[in-house]
């Protein structure tokens, strides 16, 4: 069955610095992996969109498309859970926020979202619609360590080579555990740490803002970074840290475990099914934890589960993804799905 797919981006410049805007790369990728026929060119012909984004003019084009017959999927990557503790009166707005989401998310024929955690929540919203699970998926050979790494990281961005490395990337924000991650930098100065990732400090906490401006001198903010740059900060730095509190999946973990990075994750609901400590992860519940776990994979007195980690990236490939998708948008053109 031919199919051609319109993946809406006209907001795609707001939100490709974040967890959104890769995700639709990814749907992008995986699009082309497995050769289905796509546009983002919304005055194409197509049989379905597939819309990401929750702004007005998105859930505007997508009643647009239903009064031209055409058939809509919209992604739910977000939540009112994972706007919490992100931007400055964001708690306080977080109510209205799910309403609108509410709205937007009634706007699709099926609604797809990353991982059974968040489509637990969103059934929780009472959408009407039937909820399906896609992976964001991860593109693994994009993704493969080279042996030169170690030194153009610890280069590129003056560290000592004298000193293990830690990274996180996201946004910084309190959700993504930033405040945390400043604080383990301030008590382990025997280590280098970095935070990958970029926020307008007009929307930044003024706890955050104070953080960020009195980090130690062993803490670098690179800012945002491309995706062969993240590649390489994955692979050549000692540890990726993944201190959020929230998340719908994480597609920046995706990203480590298919660099066979040694990772250390926050103890938290979503990574309960998938992720054991000390088994295919380490997991941190509180600042202790964490420290404890840097200084024992650091100092070698925990082993390595990086390749026992990249099993998990391997079940999320983007061609994976790809198929999946193609197998939803051909039964929501044939009105195969209920709610």
């Amino acid at each position: 069955m031919s199919i051609k797919v319109l993946i809406y981006s006209k907001d795609y410049d707001l939100v490709k610095e974040s967890g959104v805007g890769k995700a639709i790369d990814h749907q992008i990728s995986a699009l082309k992996k497995v050769g289905c026929d796509f546009t983002l060119d919304e005055n194409d012909d197509y049989d379905l969109v597939h819309i990401n984004t929750v702004f007005p003019k998105s859930v505007s084009f997508a009643k647009k498309a239903h009064k031209k017959g055409k058939k809509v999927i919209y992604h739910g990557h977000s939540t009112m859970e994972d706007f919490r503790n992100s931007f400055i009166f964001s708690n306080q707005l977080a109510p209205l926020f799910k309403k609108w989401l509410i709205h937007a998310y009634k706007q699709g024929d099926l609604i797809l979202t990353p991982s059974e955690y968040s489509k637990n929540i969103l059934e929780g919203y009472k959408l009407g619609k039937k909820i399906e699970v896609v992976s964001n998926g991860i593109d693994l050979d994009f993704w493969k360590k080279k042996a030169c790494d170690r030194k153009i990281f610890y280069e590129k961005y003056k560290l000592d080579d004298k000193k293990k490395s830690i990274i996180s990337v996201g946004l910084p924000i309190k959700r993504k555990g930033i405040d945390d991650f400043i604080k383990l930098a301030q008590s382990l100065p025997q280590y280098e740490f970095v935070w990958f990732g970029k926020l307008d400090r007009a929307l930044m906490s003024l706890n955050i803002k104070r953080l960020i401006d009195e980090a130690p001198s062993n803490l670098k903010f690179p800012g945002y970074v491309n995706s062969e740059d993240l590649r390489l900060a994955y692979s050549g730095s000692d540890l990726y840290l993944f201190p959020t509190h929230e998340e719908t999946e994480g597609i920046v973990l995706l990203e480590a475990l298919a660099t066979r990075a040694d990772i250390i994750i926050r103890d938290i609901e979503i990574f309960e099914k998938d992720y054991e400590d000390g088994v295919n992860i380490y997991k941190a519940k509180n600042l202790d934890d964490f420290r404890e776990k840097i200084i024992g994979l650091c100092e070698g007195k925990l082993k390595s589960l990086s390749d026992l980690a990249y099993a998990k990236a391997e079940d999320k490939s983007i061609i994976n993804t790809g198929k999946r998708l193609v197998e939803i948008y051909e039964r929501v053109i044939n009105n195969e799905i209920y709610s």
